[in-house]
């Protein structure tokens, strides 16, 4: 009944199924092309750059973001000098742009981290089977579809179940230091929202029934229809 809910929920879902569609596949890609690089120190400069941003906080990011993202900032000046701006703009001050700054800096900063996993599943496939295929004349990218992928769709499956299983979880802490009055319209989701209403407005119990339905909700969700009977 909360006027808010739609919203939020809104933002919400939007946000996480969108990070679910691009940022969820763009790793295992990453990781295919990686392990068919065959230059060993090239490869090794790459992935070490690649996953290096996961250790910075999102503290240190936002900060960065929001620099380049200011009206002087790097993103302007790039695009002024190759003419494609004739002036710029701070992108965080505009709720339309909210949602590819999230995912993209969500990318930016875990491509490179999510796509070890798949390396390491990579590294366990039997090398024989490769070298049968390059005897029947497979190309490499043959090898990917019928070999690769197949090997390392177990691996796939169980981290899609966990990413689906987080979608009413936003990343608290890259919202919050991207979040602002001006973007609210599109950075409200149910985590900043609580955070607004429980801590800077101090309707504890309101906050704690908004972080019991998100429980609620996922739960119902995984949980097997024939389960849980009721009796009324």
């Amino acid at each position: 009944q909360d006027k808010e809910f739609a919203s939020v929920m809104t933002n919400t879902l939007g946000i996480s199924i969108l990070k679910l569609v691009i940022n969820f596949p763009l790793p295992i890609i990453f990781a295919l092309l990686l392990n068919e690089v065959r230059f060993t120190r090239f490869k090794k400069i790459v992935q070490t750059i690649s996953y290096l941003p996961h250790f910075l906080s999102w503290v240190v990011l936002g900060g960065l973001l929001t620099s380049w993202m200011s009206e002087t900032g790097l993103f302007n000046e790039i695009l002024m000098n190759l003419g494609l701006i004739k002036q710029g703009k701070t992108y965080l001050a505009y709720p339309e742009y909210f949602w590819p700054i999230v995912i993209v800096s969500d990318l930016w900063k875990e491509l490179g981290w999510n796509a070890i996993i798949y390396l390491a599943a990579i590294a366990g496939i039997d090398q024989e089977m490769y070298e049968a295929a390059r005897v029947d004349g497979a190309s490499r990218f043959r090898q990917i579809i019928s070999i690769t992928l197949p090997s390392i769709a177990g691996t796939i499956t169980i981290l899609f179940i966990l990413a689906v299983g987080g979608l009413l979880n936003s990343n608290f802490d890259q919202i919050f230091v991207l979040w602002n009055q001006l973007n609210a319209e599109r950075s409200q989701v149910i985590d900043i929202f609580v955070y607004s209403v429980a801590l800077r407005n101090g309707r504890y119990s309101y906050g704690t029934a908004i972080g019991l339905f998100k429980s609620v909700v996922i739960v119902y969700v995984f949980l097997p229809k024939d389960a849980v009977k009721v009796k009324l």
